[in-house]
């Protein structure tokens, strides 16, 4: 079967791979996002699935706009049965969507219609859920609203961060996309509409979500903290400073004090009084500095915080 591939991301990076290595699938072209300006005006750096399509040897397509003429008679070209989209990151135009023989499927990390949208991973770890999982969904113009072919779910550990669950989650998508593909070629499989009025959307997580407030609950804290593990990662606000917190637990202790302030530091750990338990931080980086252990912070930083 020949398919054009669209994605960005590692996780997307490690399906297209996937995809490629199968005798039954011809990889006909790769979209993805175009290439972006690091940090500090460094050099451009293409994303992971550029990587990947590169190394492979695949056609690779980086397009500003979807709608170019450019880059739509070159899709145009292309004879493919199948438009699979993991983590694009933009919406795709009519004309895209409509393009493959067979179907344009979206493999989406959550189970549909709950978490349609930019961060469903993160949502379902802020939320504190117990399960997550993968949909794969036949396209349509609106975001994340197409007939659900196939919905795979899975149980979230209570150790999950957004890493290990993004992991779990594309191994379960590379463990069904292609019998997800050969039944929807052979006609075995039939997409079933979603129950809209379940529906729940989230949104794209930017840098300012990192900051918390301990005024909040021990447990909402840690979920965030779990959430933003890869990005933004979680930071606090204390004297005018803005610190990044790198591991950080719950007390089996009740605040006694204001919720949002300072408890105590020891060489264990920097506690914070939140609206219920307290959390201790035990990882944690001054800007521009190393990452330093609660014990290095209680010897060089311990009236900074008293």
């Amino acid at each position: 079967m020949n398919i054009l591939f669209a994605g960005s991301p590692k996780s997307s990076s490690k399906i297209l791979k996937y995809l490629a290595g199968l005798k039954e699938v011809h990889i006909k072209g790769v979209v993805t996002q175009p290439d972006k300006r690091g940090k500090r005006g460094a050099d451009l750096k293409d994303s992971e699935v550029s990587k990947v399509a590169s190394a492979l040897n695949l056609r690779v397509l980086k397009p500003i706009s979807l709608d170019g003429k450019i880059f739509r008679d070159e899709i145009e070209s292309l004879d493919i049965d199948f438009l699979v989209v993991v983590a694009y990151g933009k919406l795709l135009p009519k004309w895209l969507l409509r393009h493959p023989k067979i179907m344009s499927v979206n493999v989406h990390f959550s189970i549909l219609p709950i978490y349609r949208g930019a961060s469903p991973i993160q949502s379902a770890l802020i939320n504190g859920d117990s399960q997550s999982g993968v949909s794969f969904m036949q396209m349509t113009d609106a975001l994340d609203e197409g007939p659900v072919i196939l919905n795979k779910s899975l149980e979230i550990n209570k150790d999950d961060n957004k890493i290990t669950l993004e992991e779990k989650l594309t191994d379960l998508s590379i463990k069904n996309i292609l019998k997800v593909l050969e039944d929807l070629k052979k006609g075995s499989i039939t997409p079933s509409e979603q129950n809209h009025s379940l529906a729940t959307y989230c949104t794209k997580i930017s840098k300012d979500d990192s900051l918390i407030d301990f005024k909040d609950s021990a447990t909402n804290i840690i979920n965030k903290f779990k959430a933003y593990f890869e990005w933004p990662g979680l930071s606090f606000i204390h004297r005018e400073n803005r610190i990044k917190i790198h591991e950080i637990s719950i007390v089996n202790e009740e605040s006694n004090g204001i919720a949002g302030s300072f408890n105590r530091i020891d060489s264990c750990g920097i506690y914070f009084n939140t609206c219920d338990l307290v959390v201790v931080i035990t990882y944690l980086q001054f800007p521009n500095k190393n990452i330093i252990s609660s014990l290095d912070a209680f010897n060089s930083y311990r009236s900074f915080f008293e």
